[in-house]
């Protein structure tokens, strides 16, 4: 199980105007609010929240902003997330997929930030609870009453 993993900050804004909350509304099903990727008619699988390690950043020099992702953990392995369910706070999520880097944020950043980043870009999830995600809020794993908690 995991413990004392925890928001370190949230991303969210236009495309072109990313910037820092210290909190966020999430909408099931629809993403997060005031975000690009708020989907008011549904967000398609994977497209309703992106997370990325605060470790991986500093590997690469980059902050949360620039990763184009919209939440920063730190001590949670984002990847081991993948078709697992977990909470951020109250908020219950499902891993989808790994959220490869692109061009587009290679054109953002640096050259080489997709060589950097490959199998380390982040976690892109879907949001099964609304609730708030705040800075500092826990991460853990949800377990379901008929799984084990320790794998």
């Amino acid at each position: 199980m995991m413990d004392g993993m925890h928001v370190e900050a949230i991303n969210i804004g236009s495309s072109d105007a990313l910037g820092p909350v210290s909190s966020v509304r999430a909408i099931a099903g629809h993403g997060l609010e005031g975000d690009r990727y708020f989907f008011p008619e549904g967000a398609p699988a994977g497209e309703a929240l992106t997370l990325i390690e605060a470790e991986a950043l500093e590997d690469v020099g980059l902050t949360g902003a620039q990763s184009r992702r919209q939440v920063v953990v730190r001590d949670v392995r984002v990847n081991d997330l993948v078709g697992k369910r977990f909470r951020i706070g109250d908020v219950r999520c499902v891993g989808v997929e790994l959220c490869e880097p692109c061009r587009h944020l290679q054109q953002l950043t640096r050259p080489g930030i997709i060589k950097d980043l490959i199998h380390r870009g982040g976690l892109r999830a879907d949001i099964l609870s609304g609730g708030t995600i705040s800075v500092g809020d826990k991460v853990l794993e949800d377990f379901l009453p008929n799984e084990p908690s320790d794998p």
